[in-house]
């Protein structure tokens, strides 16, 4: 072993940086689901920065320091409170908001989102099921995107007013109605949050032909 340690000593030494450097700089996170479309599509690889908001130990949630903050509007990857699964939502509301929902119109602090631009278009729903969706752009609390609404999908489309905690984070898929967020399993802890997603690295339509999204490389998130 001692070796092919030393035979091999620039090869270890590689992966080693390779793995800091996935662990605690940077990351890339694959989109397996259709909970953030249409920002995001099944099929997107996207560069997470995990230096956006702490440097952590490598492998763990134990933060060294605090290098920024979440906003609303920041699209995160973050181990599930429910299970520990890695997933990737947009934060709508941060700690100390008062958030609420009515009949999926979003409120921020007593703001009611507006809904501009508002198409109507067919979604796939699942693997082969097409519903009717509503897509529109959602301005609250200084942030904005677009989302879309499914007809006729259960959903959890309204809660009652509800204050975030102190480092936590209340978290949503664009794809309203086909997303398990913070309607279900709760708030998300500042320790669970990985980093903040920033660009597609590349893309591919994994729910078709498998052919590559040319166009979606190097796409700035927003």
């Amino acid at each position: 072993m001692k070796i092919w340690l030393r035979q091999n000593r620039g090869f270890v030494i590689f992966l080693l940086c390779f793995g800091f450097f996935r662990t605690a700089i940077a990351d890339w996170n694959p989109i397996p689901s259709g909970s953030m479309r249409p920002t995001l599509l099944e099929g997107d690889v996207v560069l997470v920065n995990r230096l956006a908001y702490d440097f952590k130990l490598p492998l763990t949630d134990t933060s060294i320091a605090r290098l920024g903050e979440p906003r609303r509007g920041d699209i995160v990857t973050f181990s599930s409170p429910k299970d520990g699964t890695r997933l990737i939502k947009r934060i709508v509301a941060t700690p100390g908001d008062r958030i609420e929902l009515r009949d999926d119109v979003l409120l921020i602090n007593g703001e009611a989102a507006v809904y501009e631009g508002r198409s109507m278009l067919s979604e796939l729903f699942g693997h082969d099921v097409q519903v009717e969706a509503l897509r529109a752009t959602e301005r609250v609390g200084g942030s904005r995107r677009t989302v879309q609404f499914l007809s006729g999908v259960a959903a959890r489309r309204s809660l009652a007013p509800t204050t975030v905690p102190a480092d936590s984070y209340f978290v949503m898929g664009d794809n309203r109605d086909n997303s398990a967020d913070s309607r279900y399993f709760g708030f998300v802890p500042r320790r669970l949050l990985i980093g903040r997603a920033h660009h597609v690295l590349l893309s591919a339509d994994i729910t078709g032909d498998w052919l590559p999204r040319i166009e979606r490389t190097g796409q700035a998130l927003r």
